[in-house]
């Protein structure tokens, strides 16, 4: 029986989802992506949920993708990883991230493919992708640009730049910064919790729809997770991405 990666509860009309592997910094794995997968898609099948909260169990939020995974992960392979948190990007319902601790790679994807992020005490957003010498996959080049805007996104993407609480919250990238980013998920969460479901679905569908009218911000996501796969592919087969796996092995 596969270990409970993903827990899954419901409290008031909100889901509470959280990555569950937190001796491994709930880094993701393709047995974790289709559970995180499962629970949005119980989420969404229950007339009694209204709403998402995304988080992570110990000390970090999600550490990004396992580098064990990624170092034989082929197209194919990098699509299973990326499914849970395209689930959660998918998503019809309102989605808030509690960002509790470390989002890197992607658990920043995990992050950003929220509606919404609040930031606890110890939170960081770390996109990591060039220092670990592959390139940003799964939409992050959209996610990041749609977030904080071009120069910022080119500042993490290019230059490395990390985002602690306080400047996430400065950047727009956090919404707000709690000593219990759950607790204020959850209150956060009352809101659409209280409104006719009906109601809540259809004002998500048509903010997806105005954001850029003509297209739906899930298809420009897919369309920017397709655009960043070959890259993201053929980076994870480079030496320089081989040569720092093979170093994080050893530790």
């Amino acid at each position: 029986m596969s270990p409970d990666l993903v827990l899954y509860s419901v409290t008031d009309r909100v889901a509470l989802i959280t990555v569950n592997d937190p001796d491994r910094r709930n880094a993701v794995t393709d047995e974790m992506s289709a559970q995180l997968r499962a629970a949005v898609d119980r989420a969404e099948a229950d007339s009694d949920v209204h709403a998402v909260v995304i988080t992570g169990a110990g000390k970090a939020f999600c550490a990004g993708a396992d580098l064990s995974a990624l170092g034989v992960a082929a197209e194919a392979g990098l699509l299973r990883i990326y499914d849970g948190f395209m689930a959660i990007a998918n998503c019809a319902l309102p989605t808030i991230a509690a960002v509790n601790g470390a989002a890197v790679g992607a658990g920043l994807n995990l992050a950003l493919a929220a509606d919404v992020r609040i930031a606890g005490p110890h939170a960081m957003f770390d996109p990591r992708f060039q220092k670990l010498g592959i390139h940003p996959g799964g939409g992050a080049t959209w996610m990041l640009q749609r977030g904080v805007g071009p120069q910022v996104a080119r500042a993490a993407l290019l230059f490395g730049m990390r985002f602690d609480a306080d400047a996430a919250l400065a950047h727009g990238l956090a919404l707000s910064k709690a000593d219990d980013p759950v607790a204020a998920a959850l209150e956060l969460a009352a809101g659409p919790a209280g409104a006719p479901r009906e109601l809540v679905l259809a004002t998500k569908a048509s903010m997806r729809a105005t954001y850029a009218p003509g297209s739906v911000d899930t298809d420009l996501h897919h369309a920017a997770m397709r655009i960043e796969l070959g890259p993201q592919a053929t980076s994870i087969e480079s030496p320089a991405f081989q040569e720092r796996l093979r170093a994080a092995q050893k530790r």
